[in-house]
């Protein structure tokens, strides 16, 4: 009895935190937002704002290796089961201390080099603007933001320690403090510092993630000491394990950074149209493919250690059908709506109309990536579950490589910055294919064909939700080009409302899987 209730009060204490991280996310997502809603209101989309934020994906790429990326993947699992082992903690706490050692001795350095070094790396090897005056701005908003990598790695391992101890609702709250720093920053400092106001309050919001979460990192009796014995047994499991893990996370931050690269050869516009539409893209992306892979990746790597097979292929094809469920609809409403997306969100101030033409393009192009790129991320941590590392490298390498090949050319077309969108969602959809074909060779159980039927479905109910799309497209045709008013989002947020209930209500109907309803997989 005593365990039952025991096992009880963990499960609702797991869904609560589930709920706070996935309501926290949400806020930072919708903060997120706003921070480029006022950029682009502030900055438009000129040749500074293009610098703005083809700049800030440098530090913004690395933080995806250095910090809550690669590095905490390898890092909690071996902090996790120290704190099992380690009664008095002191394992741990070294543990902790050799990464805080480990960070500074690659970040210091590579923070200085890259200031000293900034223009060669900028105007080089990272960006290529052609006007002389945009390629000095780069240069010195490089040296500001490059530091914003030490701060936010900092910061992640405090995420990570906290996360081990089963606290989340404060590192999930950090990245909100961030983006409200950049906004207060931009807002109030952008008439006197320009663009040098965001880089203000970047570097404010990295300090301010520390802080706000030193105080329970410390209760629990961490610190900032720094230990550089770098041989003990844990440090060396836990790079065994990054190395692999972040030579794949490199491929695609390389890959991003290409892509920026390429965008600032094209017309003035092109970087910025390329941020602002993944601003909106990674909405559904954020909140849809993150949380089923976020709740799934553990089932499966615990599947997969007790060698339970058919479990691990069942949850492997729930998380499938699940981010078909989610993110086909979602690449739809993208699709049609790219333009209005754009317009209601961004079309105010010195963003013009001429930029949601240019960002909602690049926005139509993103869209049928959506699942492409989800599924590609679920597959790997499938691969990660079943302690195979070598083939998602590959995998990414074969993408990455795809994915300039089809840059290079179709950035010269009448595409252009359009193109380097295109060439990402062909070379992940078919990079998923290739995937799932894999899976399916070293697991015969995996049904191809019931996720090619749950697919049909959601293309019937679809085809269904079609009806007040076509409708909105009928009536009001291009309503984006006069910007935002309350009355276009009404009637935008209307016709969304009624194609979700229609979708869904067909969903139930037909019986499609998703993560609100997997019957077949409880039978």
């Amino acid at each position: 009895m005593e365990t039952e209730k025991s096992s009880n009060s963990s499960s609702r204490k797991l869904k609560l935190s589930t709920i706070s991280v996935m309501l926290c996310t949400l806020l930072s997502r919708l903060l997120g937002f706003v921070k480029i809603v006022i950029i682009g209101a502030i900055f438009g989309a000129s040749g500074k704002a293009d610098v703005l934020n083809a700049v800030f994906a440098i530090p913004n790429n690395l933080r995806k290796l250095m910090a809550e990326g690669a590095l905490s993947s390898a890092f909690i699992p071996v902090l996790s089961s120290s704190i099992v082992k380690d009664k008095d903690h002191n394992v741990t706490k070294k543990i902790v201390n050799n990464i805080m050692a480990f960070q500074i001795l690659v970040l210091v350095p590579l923070c200085i080099i890259s200031i000293i070094y900034a223009d060669f790396l900028v105007n080089k090897v990272l960006l290529n603007f052609s006007d002389p005056g945009l390629r000095i701005l780069a240069v010195d908003l490089f040296r500001w933001f490059i530091s914003y990598i030490l701060l936010i790695s900092i910061s992640a391992v405090l995420m990570a320690v906290l996360n081990s101890y089963g606290y989340f609702t404060v590192p999930a709250l950090t990245p909100i403090l961030f983006s409200v720093a950049v906004i207060i920053s931009i807002l109030f400092l952008h008439k006197d510092l320009g663009v040098y106001s965001m880089a203000v309050g970047v570097l404010a919001g990295g300090v301010m993630q520390i802080f706000f979460q030193y105080p329970r990192y410390r209760k629990l009796g961490f610190d900032f000491k720094l230990s550089f014995d770098l041989k003990n047994e844990n440090f060396r499991k836990i790079i065994t394990n990054w190395l692999p893990v972040v030579a794949t996370s490199s491929i695609f931050a390389i890959n991003q950074q290409i892509s920026m690269r390429f965008a600032s050869e094209l017309e003035t516009g092109s970087s910025s149209a390329i941020s602002y539409a993944l601003v909106f893209w990674q909405l559904p992306f954020g909140i849809f493919s993150a949380t089923i892979t976020t709740v799934l990746f553990p089932k499966m790597s615990r599947e997969a250690a007790a060698g339970s097979l058919k479990e691990l292929i069942s949850t492997f094809t729930t998380g499938i059908i699940s981010l078909m469920a989610l993110l086909v609809p979602s690449s739809l409403i993208m699709y049609f709506f790219g333009y209005d997306i754009i317009s209601i969100g961004m079309q105010r101030g010195s963003f013009t109309v001429e930029n949601t033409a240019m960002a909602g393009f690049v926005l139509q192009a993103y869209a049928f990536g959506l699942f492409g790129t989800g599924a590609f991320n679920f597959i790997q941590r499938y691969y990660y579950s079943i302690d195979s590392y070598r083939k998602p490298f590959m995998f990414a390498l074969m993408c990455a490589a795809m994915d300039v090949g089809l840059s290079l050319w179709l950035k010269e077309t009448p595409l252009r910055v359009a193109g380097l969108a295109w060439a990402n969602t062909i070379a992940f959809t078919v990079g998923t294919c290739i995937m799932l074909a894999d899976v399916k060779r070293s697991a015969p159980d995996l049904s191809i064909l019931r996720m090619v039927r749950e697919l049909l479905l959601i293309l019937v109910a679809l085809a269904g939700g079609m009806l007040p799309i076509v409708f909105f497209r009928f009536k009001w045709g291009d309503l984006w080009r006069g910007g935002a008013t309350l009355g276009y989002f009404t009637l935008f947020m209307l016709t969304m409302a009624v194609f979700s209930v229609i979708v869904l209500g067909l969903y139930k109907v037909l019986g499609v899987d998703s993560i609100f309803q997997l019957r077949r997989r409880r039978r």
